[in-house]
């Protein structure tokens, strides 16, 4: 579904990426791990043509689509959980989701907001509340929910699970774990490698703006050499 092979991004004359390749196969659940300031956000900025790749190749549904601008990746069907939630302060949990609501790809089960509170139902209960006065749980359920809403063939989350409490982040990965259950694709960035295991088919692990580790997660429970090495656990 996905294929990125020898990405190679800069800011202004600072390479962040170095060649960088990996792929996800229809309906995967696969993950960018390493320390920060590896290249992960990178490498999903300039998928989603946020940051504009230099060299390289992204393919994406056999579709070469290095450069094309964000909006055009979204309508292709990559639907972003970006860092940091970003969601629209000012509007209402429903009025967030409406925002963003599109079937483009013409799903036959499409995510609407009745789905996105069956899976949330704390969200149901804030429908009318503004984006700005929920709890960091709350908001980070809300951009989950919106990507969704755009119906996408791939789900990107970069680190969906930061800074939140147990209770939430269980919440969380339960939801993930239902949303891999539909068939929908996902690439993760996280550093919660229990959690990650029982989700994720396959990982890479990024140094320095490469790939220099891929394998399952029986493999990589297996490795703890390469687990302290590049991931400092």
């Amino acid at each position: 579904m996905l294929r990125v092979e020898n990405l190679e991004t800069y800011y202004e004359m600072s390479q962040a990426l170095f060649g960088i390749s990996f792929e996800i196969n229809s309906g995967e659940v696969v993950t960018l791990l390493g320390r920060n300031g590896m290249g992960k956000t990178t490498t999903v900025n300039s998928i989603m043509g946020i940051t504009k790749p230099r060299a390289g190749s992204i393919r994406f549904d056999g579709q070469e689509v290095l450069g094309k601008p964000s909006f055009k990746m979204a309508s292709l069907g990559l639907g972003l959980v970006p860092e940091g939630r970003q969601i629209f302060p000012n509007l209402s949990v429903r009025e967030n989701l409406i925002a963003t609501a599109s079937n483009r790809l013409e799903m036959s089960e499409p995510w609407s907001i009745e789905r996105i509170y069956e899976l949330f139902p704390e969200l149901l209960d804030r429908s009318s509340s503004m984006g700005n006065l929920l709890s960091g749980g709350e908001q980070q359920m809300l951009a989950v929910g919106r990507a969704l809403m755009t119906n996408p063939k791939l789900l990107i989350l970069d680190e969906a699970t930061e800074g939140l409490a147990p209770l939430i982040r269980g919440k969380i990965w339960k939801a993930l774990g239902q949303i891999r259950d539909s068939g929908l694709s996902i690439l993760v960035i996280d550093k919660n490698l229990n959690d990650l295991f029982k989700l994720a088919d396959r990982h890479y692990i990024v140094e320095k703006g490469k790939a220099v580790w891929s394998g399952s997660s029986s493999d990589l429970q297996k490795s703890k050499d390469i687990q302290h090495k590049y991931l400092g656990v």
